[in-house]
């Protein structure tokens, strides 16, 4: 930490590899008991507040949605402080009202993933369950809404994110029943983020930029990757854009609800924790040391 004011991290999904406007940008390779992050972290300043940029899918886009190593990614940005944290990542629309280029801020998830196992720190003598209920910070996600308005993008504050293994897109029967289920969105990759940032106490709001219909749509073409690819570079700037305004909104102390989401969650005596797990999740654990 360069100023002893805590972090903000940006996870940069397809179409979001960088951004240029990080002031004293330098590279930060960081190696976690998970194993390696998707990319080096850059680290720099927007508007004086430190900010670490993730892509996603590493520089080039390298790495497929099943890949990913989510608890190397958080752990990543978590041992460098940060503690709050917007993802921004491309979605599908399920819904008419939902247009390519809009952004929705998603308010819940459902999951369809298959990897669940890997979505957790805890294990290995700790256990913790958190309350996921409310599975994005209210507070940033409004911050964000304000934001969108404010540099005339249009967004939609709220909406269920639902997340598939991928990386192939949906057949049609899927996106049928997930848009009869009432389900706004469908990605790849956001919930294993939102479940792991609120085990490391960061609140995490996210940014989905709409690039398609999924395949629901029978006169639309169904989506492909050129149909995504062609709206990413749109759907890229207007995502600088917000968090360009946004980030300076961010507080400096984190004293929101998601920073102590812990104190509920632990179920282990303190007595019981094995010593190398409390050192395996120091940046994690390091209030309860």
């Amino acid at each position: 930490m360069k100023s002893g004011v805590p972090a903000i991290g940006v996870i940069g999904g397809s179409g979001l590899y960088q951004v240029e406007q990080l002031h004293d940008a330098t590279e930060h390779k960081v190696d976690t008991p998970f194993g390696s992050p998707s990319d080096a972290l850059i680290g720099g300043t927007i508007s004086g507040r430190e900010v670490y940029f993730l892509p996603r899918h590493a520089r080039g886009h390298r790495i497929l949605p099943h890949e990913l190593n989510h608890r190397a990614n958080i752990y990543a940005l978590r041992s460098v402080n940060v503690r709050w944290i917007i993802a921004v990542t491309a979605v599908g629309s399920l819904q008419e009202r939902y247009k390519p280029r809009d952004i929705l801020l998603p308010s819940q998830f459902y999951d369809r993933t298959s990897l669940r196992t890997q979505h957790t720190f805890f294990g290995q003598g700790i256990a913790a369950h958190i309350s996921f209920a409310e599975p994005i910070s209210v507070q940033l996600r409004s911050m964000l809404a304000e934001s969108a308005r404010k540099v005339g993008v249009t967004v939609h504050n709220g909406g269920t994110y639902v997340n598939m293994d991928g990386p192939a897109f949906s057949t049609r029967a899927e996106s049928e029943l997930n848009r009869r289920h009432g389900f706004d969105v469908i990605g790849m990759t956001n919930l294993p983020e939102a479940k792991l940032a609120r085990e490391a106490e960061i609140a995490l709001a996210t940014m989905a930029m709409i690039t398609d219909y999924d395949c629901w749509k029978a006169e639309e073409e169904p989506v492909s990757a050129q149909t995504v690819f062609g709206h990413l570079t749109a759907n890229a700037e207007a995502a600088k854009k917000v968090l360009l305004e946004a980030i300076p909104r961010i507080p400096t102390e984190p004293n929101w609800p998601e920073h102590f989401a812990l104190d509920a969650a632990l179920t282990t005596e303190r007595s019981l924790w094995p010593r190398e797990t409390i050192e395996k999740l120091g940046p994690i654990l390091s209030r309860f040391s």
